[in-house]
């Protein structure tokens, strides 16, 4: 019996999300063989314990991993304790900072904790790449640099800039991406996973593979997730990341500050929405009845079950709506019937509608400078539409409350 599905049904769930496959013949071939000789691929994903804290920009590749490992395949999570001793220099213009081996063994730990909430505990190998690295002596290392050209590393992006710009590049740094293509080497990679700030590095894996007579790795690179700024790549530094630790309130209360043009990302990305479900996500997104901010509320919830439980997702959502929506309003404010608030009305014709403003103008400039918000949260788009199946608290400016329902 084959313990792998279809060919085309793997492709389909592998390609989800992703944005390199490099080169997308060869995985198909890679996985035909699998499946012909029922044998599991080796899915390869490096990390570097610089930071024991995972946020879920960290899960997206992690999310990917365990994708092949439902699939059947062999899932390698790669503990760079090694060469987190080095510091990797890539996307940044400084490098970054080195630990010591005791400190990358620990924040390995914790990194390992974290991520075991997404990884198949029995089903995952770790291994660390001290246990090759560090039994290389200087021969082995001057071996291994004979085997790729500076004008090649010189390629690398981030090379590139800082040595026109005459910022130095150390040794110790053209080395690193050869210190992870032999991790490749060592475990035999047939699939390497990453960020797309990876890709120079993952494709020095293939090259070295070859040198050491090994069939190259294919690499597949998955974006790196806007934060809730959403400017900046989700990142600690950057104040702007939902921690995989973090606690359901903040999961939850985190999730509702994203804008409304990242849920759709963040449904594909991460989370294990079905097709089916994203498919239908769109189309409400894309639909101006639609009120985005129910379908994050929704999205919220999804993320604390996922790294909490459903009942902390229930009362995440019930303290927050305590806290938030009905923040400073009033036990008594007058009350207005909108049965059409179902189908979907414009903020201006509810700010006008309970006489709010004497005006769609006024209505419109008080929208516009920040005074007017729904359920806690403030709105500056006059045309934005309003959608609720039950109710909804209007304020406009610091004292005027209003509760409006649907019957």
């Amino acid at each position: 019996m084959n313990n792998f599905p279809p060919v085309e049904e793997q492709l389909k769930q592998i390609k989800r999300g992703a944005v390199d496959i490099i080169p997308e013949d060869e995985l198909i071939k890679k996985l035909e063989k699998s499946y012909k000789e029922n044998k599991p691929l080796n899915i390869k994903l490096g990390c570097d314990p610089t930071r024991p804290d995972l946020h879920l920009g960290h899960s997206v590749v992690l999310r990917k991993l365990a994708q092949f490992q439902q699939l059947g395949h062999r899932a390698i999570l790669i503990i760079g304790d090694f060469t987190a001793m080095i510091g990797d220099p890539s996307g940044r213009n400084q490098t970054r900072p080195p630990l010591t081996f005791e400190e990358a063994r620990e924040n390995a730990k914790s990194y390992w904790q974290q991520a075991s909430k997404i990884l198949d505990k029995e089903k995952t190998k770790i291994v660390y790449n001290s246990e090759w690295l560090g039994k290389m002596n200087f021969a082995d290392v001057i071996k291994l640099a004979s085997r790729y050209t500076v004008a090649r590393m010189l390629e690398r992006d981030d090379f590139t800039k800082r040595f026109k710009s005459g910022v130095p590049i150390s040794m110790h740094e053209i080395l690193y991406p050869l210190a992870q293509a032999m991790d490749s080497v060592a475990i035999k990679s047939d699939v390497e996973l990453g960020g797309t700030d990876q890709t120079f590095n993952l494709l020095v894996g293939r090259d070295i593979q070859r040198e050491y007579g090994q069939e190259p790795q294919v690499i597949l690179t998955m974006p790196l997730l806007v934060g809730t700024d959403g400017v900046e790549k989700m990142s600690k530094s950057y104040g702007n990341y939902i921690g995989v630790n973090d606690s359901p309130k903040d999961i939850y209360g985190k999730t509702l500050s994203i804008p409304d043009n990242l849920i759709y990302t963040y449904y594909e990305l991460a989370t294990d929405a079905p097709e089916e479900e994203l498919a239908e996500i769109k189309t409400k997104l894309n639909d101006g009845k639609t009120n985005p901010r129910d379908i994050k509320r929704a999205l919220a919830r999804k993320l604390v079950e996922m790294y909490h439980s459903a009942e902390a997702a229930k009362k995440a959502e019930e303290e927050f709506d305590r806290i938030f929506i009905k923040k400073n309003a009033p036990d008594e404010m007058p009350e207005f019937v909108m049965p059409e608030l179902k189908e979907g009305r414009q903020l201006i014709d509810l700010v006008t509608g309970v006489n709010f403003a004497t005006s769609r103008s006024e209505a419109r400039r008080l929208i516009i400078q920040g005074g007017v918000s729904v359920n806690g949260e403030k709105i500056t788009d006059f045309k934005k539409v309003i959608k609720s199946d039950g109710e909804i608290i209007l304020k406009v400016g610091k004292l005027k409350f209003a509760k409006i329902l649907t019957e």
